[in-house]
């Protein structure tokens, strides 16, 4: 029998990270020592409390499915969340509770996005965004996020790639993998652009409790806003849950029906057990210190980071404002970055991944995730300092 998949799935990429954890994991069978710098997973347990609740929901019995949406415990918890957050109401009825926080976006894209709509997404960023809007069959329209703009895209060059055919807008502050966070102004700009040409916004905060500053509102507590914007969200980060797949979005309550059937005609919902769990990471009085603890230790390791790998011949490095990625120039080894990357992991047992599996513009970068102990990245700045100043010679000195 001779396979023929169909040609969408030719229009569907894949997470680099996974691919390059894969090849570490090959390594390290074969008793090779590996720093994994790769995977954006916070090396922390989630936290006890949380564990117990849902431990509690089994023996319990909430072992059953759920309305497609979420419970409304559940439900009503993320919306007290967000509501404290942005200052704005948010409703039960707003909010959908899914497998995962991808399949927001992916629900999104299917419930508002015809075959040949444009929808304009950061460049370097997240792929799956540029992944599963051609999936849907719509035109990726990358804009740059770029490091002499502190990794912050620019809203004018977002109002310059905007067409007749756009229909969707997608943020991502905190940043991945570049750090890079919007300012007041930038929100408030891309906000009257996402008006004056009925956009959609899908505004991607997975990492919004991960920051070392003070984050400005986010873009749907604007006037008109929240009737236009999809938040996607979840608590893999925040609380050290990326294994738990659950993720949630807040939208206007006609596209939340929507995306209710869709779960219904895909994963049904998720987990009871894990839904509940979220109760007791979002209400908690436990969860607010040990997320500080969590925070205190990354920026830690940022600065750790950050600070070793600027004094490597070659490197230079802008200091990542939040989330748990930083995201060098690598430019001035005179390697090009994924060969860089290859050879970090082969030659030097370090896994990183090379910029431009992030996009065009992730060209000459390396991305790094602090996600291990503080000696960890020791061990791996030694391994990587040893590499850079013995391959070859290096065209310029980083800073």
């Amino acid at each position: 029998m001779t396979l023929h998949f169909a040609s969408r799935m030719d229009r569907l990429g894949t997470e680099s990270a996974f691919e390059v954890l894969a090849q570490a994991r090959r390594l390290e069978a074969e008793g090779r020592s590996v720093v994994h710098l790769e995977i954006g997973e916070p090396d922390f347990a989630t936290p006890p409390h949380i564990v117990e609740a849902a431990h509690q929901a089994m023996v319990d019995g909430a072992t059953h499915y759920t309305p497609a949406a979420g419970l409304a415990p559940v439900r009503e918890a993320v919306a007290a969340a967000q509501q404290r957050r942005a200052g704005v109401p948010v409703s039960a009825g707003q909010v959908v509770v899914v497998p995962g926080s991808k399949n927001i976006l992916h629900f999104a894209l299917l419930a508002l996005i015809e075959p040949g709509d444009e929808v304009i997404l950061p460049d370097p960023g997240y792929p799956v965004y540029r992944s599963l809007t051609e999936f849907v069959g719509a035109t990726a329209v990358p804009v740059a996020i770029r490091e002499e703009n502190d990794f912050r895209v620019d809203p004018e060059e977002v109002a310059a790639a905007i067409t007749p055919r756009t229909r969707m807008l997608i943020l991502n502050s905190p940043q991945n993998p570049t750090g890079g966070v919007l300012a007041e102004s930038d929100l408030d700009r891309l906000a009257e652009l996402a008006q004056r040409h009925d956009l959609w916004v899908v505004s991607d905060e997975i990492y919004s409790e991960i920051c070392f500053c003070d984050l400005p509102r986010p873009i749907w507590s604007r006037p008109g806003l929240a009737e236009r914007t999809i938040v996607m969200d979840g608590l893999s980060k925040t609380y050290a849950m990326c294994g738990w797949r659950l993720g949630y979005g807040i939208m206007p309550e006609p596209l939340a029906r929507r995306m209710e059937t869709l779960l219904i005609n895909t994963s049904a919902c998720a987990a009871s057990f894990t839904q509940l769990a979220a109760v007791a990471a979002l209400e908690s009085p436990l969860s607010e210190p040990a997320v500080s603890a969590m925070v205190s230790e990354f920026r830690a390791r940022r600065d750790l980071l950050v600070g070793g790998l600027r004094e490597i011949p070659g490197f230079s490095c802008h200091l990542p404002l939040a989330s748990f990625y930083a995201f060098p120039n690598v430019s001035g080894t005179g390697i090009p970055s994924r060969e860089l990357a290859h050879r970090l992991l082969d030659e030097a047992g370090v896994a990183a991944l090379a910029g431009e599996t992030f996009g065009d513009q992730g060209v000459d970068h390396l991305r790094f995730a602090y996600t291990v102990s503080q000696a960890d990245i020791a061990t791996a700045l030694e391994r990587i300092g040893s590499f850079v100043r013995s391959a070859r010679p290096v065209a310029t000195a980083g800073s």
